[in-house]
């Protein structure tokens, strides 16, 4: 499994031969305007909640590639009702896809779209592909994931860490301890003022417990 970080939530998932978007929030993102959208392979775009730093480039993408749209039933429909293929999902339920299995799970966070159309509840995805990872989408820390690892042995937890909007490096770490994952990615984080970090205190916050968090430049990869 390879995974790309395109800045803010945005990620590129290649697995078992497949292509998947998270949260695509590019062309708007100055720290990422070296990202060229038109490029992208998607066969899937994964959306964890509507606000409009997560789903800013869905019709682009979707357009340029012909991905299908898996979120929750509100969001599905909402694009299903413009023409694009669309999977809809609610929380606890899960989906055998081509290249894997995905479950939508909680995530505490609002959601609606920028047109002011209710996005339905907020949710993060667990992939169990050829390797296990857990996208938290935007969230609070929850006690729900400690639900996660009576299911799946994860190899990977992608964890917001910018506060202000979602939990910090700190309730990030617990998290970490929640999902029983000591390998982190860290996203959603320095795209503007409310949600900048030092990274260097951050990554020192997850040494100091015994674990690894990635932080990566906007464009870079790491594999599984």
């Amino acid at each position: 499994m390879k995974i790309t970080f395109y800045g803010h939530a945005s990620l590129g998932i290649e697995t078992n031969g497949k292509h998947i978007i998270v949260d695509p929030f590019i062309t708007a993102n100055e720290l990422a305007s070296h990202i060229d959208i038109n490029e992208l392979k998607a066969d899937y775009i994964l959306l964890t909640h509507a606000h409009g730093d997560h789903v800013l480039d869905v019709e682009a993408i979707a357009k340029n590639t012909g991905a299908t749209i898996v979120s929750n039933a509100e969001i599905a429909t909402y694009y299903s009702n413009k023409g694009f293929n669309a999977h809809p999902m609610n929380h606890g339920g899960s989906w055998q896809f081509d290249f894997g299995r995905v479950k939508y799970v909680n995530a505490i966070h609002s959601s609606q779209f920028p047109d002011g159309t209710y996005g339905g509840n907020q949710g993060g995805f667990v992939i169990e592909a050829d390797k296990n990872i857990y996208v938290a989408g935007d969230t609070a820390l929850t006690y729900d994931m400690k639900l996660i690892p009576l299911r799946t042995r994860l190899d990977l937890a992608i964890l917001p860490i910018g506060s202000n909007f979602t939990m910090d490096a700190e309730d990030a770490v617990i998290a970490s301890d929640f999902v029983e994952c000591n390998n982190v990615l860290g996203y959603h984080y320095d795209t503007f003022g409310y949600i900048k970090i030092d990274h260097e205190a951050t990554k020192k916050l997850f040494t100091d417990k015994g674990k690894n968090i990635t932080l990566l430049e906007i464009g870079d990869s790491i594999e599984l």
